[in-house]
């Protein structure tokens, strides 16, 4: 398999430069294809629809995950936000839980895991606390300075426990 990065939360693609990059495996739980508000075309075409809870993949098999996860409380179940990004449930913790010990599963040792976050309704250190693993480095970005991406590296399988505060 030449799909050696995952993206398991694709949704629109909207950071990657290259929406065909045949080394990633684009993940998503939803298909859409629809014009938003603005009139531009707004598509969710995943190579594989499956849930980034559970993922249908083997232990270590990707050098490189990007985690992108729902990242909001509020915006409207019907609303172009909601379209765009998806909302969270209430009870938020789990999922996000679920899904970062996924990614972290199908992690080769020595890879890398990005996770970007957008604080707009929780805020960082409570989803770090949340996954319980320290990153590596990060940089804040956006307007507001809201949004963070951050890097992890999965070391001789270990699960880099979180020590610091944020």
């Amino acid at each position: 398999m030449n799909k050696i990065i995952l993206d398991p939360c694709c949704g629109g693609k909207m950071f990657w430069f290259d929406k065909q990059n045949p080394h990633v495996l684009f993940c998503d739980n939803r298909e859409v294809s629809t014009v938003a508000n603005d009139g531009r075309n707004f598509e969710v075409a995943p190579d594989i629809v499956c849930d980034f809870q559970n993922l249908p993949f083997p232990d270590k098999q990707f050098v490189h995950v990007v985690f992108d996860p729902p990242q909001m409380l509020y915006a409207g179940r019907g609303g172009q936000m909601a379209l765009h990004y998806t909302v969270l449930p209430k009870e938020w913790q789990s999922v996000i839980k679920a899904g970062f010990d996924e990614c972290w599963r199908v992690l080769a040792d020595n890879g890398t895991l990005i996770f970007k976050w957008s604080e707009h309704d929780i805020p960082l250190k409570k989803v770090l606390d949340v996954i319980g693993r320290e990153p590596l480095y990060g940089h804040k970005s956006g307007k507001r300075s809201m949004t963070h991406w951050l890097a992890f590296v999965k070391t001789d399988g270990s699960s880099s426990v979180r020590k610091t505060q944020i």
